[in-house]
């Protein structure tokens, strides 16, 4: 090469370059034939002047760097959008650039750890992803089972540690309802697949056998065109298939309806750019693709007739006419007479039966009357399994004291035998406890929607007279709290195996907080309410306080507390006041618990202050954090990783609930080495006085609040 004056060089970023002595453009570069591997600072895309097209393409399989099946590339017919293939046929569509996400990645969003930069202009489209901080390492992979995932090195453990992965879900997969039709996994227990408005079943047999591959037409009969036409918004979505779409830059969202209602081909339109709301996008045939979202997602304005505007309260721009407002009416006034005839046909039949309707059903129906589940009709939410009461008692020995495995505010907990050899815990709720018929159904309805390997897993219920039970999958290990909190039993769990508890609870909030059907603030995150199964995998459970939040929701207030002091964050303690961020700061408490093998609340003689959230703030302030470490840890003690998870705990459980970190920052920064910021000041700081210090009455400090009102708490 030297003739040349050619030289071979590796960058720090990965990129294996040839470098002319005289010249600064590389001649070759590997970065240009990527293979199953995007590293920061690499291209995906296509050059349009050279042609040439940077893709990831799977490995044969696990053992076989060869060639595999599939792809994972821009697309730039239309409006460019990226696609996983196998072979020429798309799986998952991940979108077109929002500006500032792909449209299919609903958890992309601005952070302190990547950035992202996309182009698509003449000469070139294109994505590539830096890092903020460079002692981060990262990669995504095209993994030869179907997923993108993203790893960072956790050098402590000298292992990649993965932050993330797609497709998820059914609704991910390309054209999973057809044309015309949206997905929605939140209302998966009914069917996922649902026309756009103004569309119905291509195959209304199909649709009702749960089949929705052959999409949905446009009604029969309607006109879209010069008759009193208009849009409906169809919210959070991931936009259809840009692939034909038609797009007018420079023009606003007002502009591009007025193009897209002229115009009577125009099906549907949305902006192009969804951070400055820019750009038109509009389709002209067939939509596919879309899906819905719970907290992020575009707007996306469909063309419908004059009828089926005035189906909608809701819809921009629009107006119903004399026409529709004369139908409305009538359908209205026909509805309300139809609905006073059955309620007196029901009354009498009612008086007739007298009131021995079978509970069971009444509670099904009942689902929806807590103000927590407002959003979830029982006909969606209640199709767990009913176990008979019988074969509970059976499987329990008629609840007997030698399966009881424990006793809480709500009732008691059993090991039980199935007739077909299943273990199983049975949560029976007190018959005095009204607060637990609350706990109830919010169980009900919210595990049974939610599967993760960090969650318990509910099997079924069972409710007969006044007996109400959750049946769920039995863990031999019990709860964590039994471990750590025990001397004769927490040298069980090293630091290895603490660790990985900690990644995995912090795993299963991030997946109730980010990546659920639902969007959960569990409010009662404490070491007794994380299980361990045969391997000591922790599962988060007892749902009974959780609240569910709508997609925009930020924060809720309450009047009543409930939850756990010690762990409860001081907005919330104090104010009523509740958010993700509460989990965050009960997540931190459990974090230095785990550390430690200390309850926050307890009474130790070496704890200066009031609680061991302040002593540990305390000792890092002074760099002495590794004093407060559990001794039975021993040799298994990785100093560097334990004084990082410290520091990752005092920053969880900062007096502010801004200063907090995300879930997806916490599991971030479990999972490597970069820097972290300095934390501030916790909550609830005092110095013990010496009535506290003495008083052994005040040793057992951590009990549940079911309904409480707290007046006279001031945190420092």
């Amino acid at each position: 090469m030297a003739s040349t004056n050619v030289s071979a060089k590796l960058l720090d970023t990965g990129n294996l370059v040839l470098i002319q002595a005289d010249k600064i453009v590389f001649r070759w570069q590997s970065f240009d034939y990527p293979s199953n591997t995007m590293l920061p600072f690499m291209k995906l895309g296509l050059n349009r002047k050279t042609g040439l097209d940077r893709f990831l393409t799977s490995w044969k399989s696990a053992n076989d760097p060869g060639t595999g099946n599939l792809t994972y590339k821009i697309d730039p017919t239309g409006f460019p959008q990226l696609f996983l293939y196998r072979g020429d046929a798309p799986l998952w569509r991940v979108g077109s650039w929002t500006g500032q996400r792909w449209s299919g990645v609903p958890e992309m969003t601005p952070n302190f750890i990547f950035n992202v930069s996309y182009v698509n202009d003449e000469k070139e489209v294109s994505i590539m992803y830096g890092v903020k901080d460079p002692t981060v390492f990262s990669r995504m992979v095209l993994e030869e089972t179907g997923h993108v995932t993203r790893f960072t090195w956790q050098g402590r453990e000298h292992r990649w540690f993965s932050i993330w992965d797609a497709p998820k879900e059914e609704c991910d997969n390309f054209r999973q309802c057809g044309s015309n039709a949206n997905c929605d996994p939140y209302h998966a227990d009914k069917f996922e697949c649902e026309c756009l408005p103004g569309f119905e079943p291509r195959s209304e047999r199909e649709w009702f056998l749960r089949d929705g591959s052959g999409g949905c037409i446009r009604k029969s009969n309607v006109s879209t065109c010069g008759s009193g036409e208009g849009f409906v918004e169809v919210p959070h979505v991931k936009v259809p298939d840009t692939s034909k779409a038609r797009v007018v830059a420079m023009i606003g969202m007002r502009e591009c309806r007025e193009r897209c209602l002229k115009d009577c081909t125009c099906a549907a339109y949305t902006s192009a750019n969804e951070s400055s709301e820019s750009g038109c996008l509009t389709w002209h045939g067939d939509m596919e693709d879309t899906r819905t979202y719970t907290q992020v997602g575009q707007s996306l304005y469909v063309r419908v007739d004059a009828l089926e505007l005035a189906k909608y309260a809701k819809h921009p721009y629009g107006s119903l006419g004399k026409k529709g407002m004369v139908v409305i009416l009538t359908i209205a006034i026909l509805m309300a007479l139809f609905l006073a005839v059955t309620f007196v046909c029901w009354s009498v039949k009612d008086r007739k039966q007298g009131i021995k309707r079978d509970r069971k059903y009444s509670f099904r129906l009942n689902l929806e009357d807590s103000t927590d589940l407002q959003e979830f009709d029982s006909t969606k939410n209640s199709d767990l399994p009913f176990f008979d009461l019988s074969s509970i008692a059976a499987a329990t020995d008629n609840f007997s004291d030698s399966n009881k495995l424990g006793q809480g505010g709500f009732g008691s907990v059993y090991k039980g035998l199935l007739s077909n050899g299943m273990e199983i815990a049975v949560k029976r709720l007190s018959k005095n406890s009204g607060q637990g018929i609350e706990e109830f159904k919010n169980e009900v309805v919210l595990i049974s929607k939610l599967q993760h390997r960090n969650l318990v897993r509910i099997l079924g219920c069972c409710i007969q007279g006044e007996e109400k039970m959750l049946i769920y999958e039995y863990l031999p290990n019990k709860s964590l709290d039994s471990l750590i909190y025990d001397e004769s039993k927490r040298s069980q769990l090293d630091w290895k195996k603490r660790f990985d508890i900690i990644c995995g609870i912090a795993r299963g909030i991030l997946y109730l907080h980010q990546d659920s059907r639902l969007r959960i603030i569990h409010r009662d995150l404490k070491a007794s309410n994380v299980l361990l199964d045969s391997a000591l995998n922790p599962k988060i459970a007892d749902f009974g306080m959780a609240r569910i939040f709508g997609g925009d929701q930020i924060e809720a207030n309450t009047n009543r507390v409930v939850g756990t002091y010690g762990y409860m964050s001081p907005e919330y303690a104090m104010e009523g006041q509740f958010s993700i961020k509460s989990d965050v700061y009960s997540f931190g408490v459990l974090l230095l618990e785990i550390i430690t093998g200390r309850k926050n609340s307890g009474q130790y003689e070496d704890i200066t202050t009031t609680n061991l959230v302040g002593h540990i703030w305390e000792l890092w302030r002074e760099g002495k954090t590794m004093e407060i470490v559990d001794q039975s840890l021993g040799e298994s003690l990785c100093d560097l990783e334990v004084q990082r998870c410290i520091q990752i705990g005092l920053l969880c459980v900062q007096d502010y609930a801004a200063d907090r970190p995300s879930m997806s920052a916490v599991v971030f920064m479990l999972g490597n080495d970069s820097t972290l910021p300095d934390p501030k000041q916790p909550a609830f700081i005092f110095k013990k006085t010496n009535y506290e210090s003495s008083n052994p009455s005040t040793s057992e400090g951590i009990y549940s609040v079911n309904d409480a009102s707290i007046t006279m708490i001031e945190a420092r």
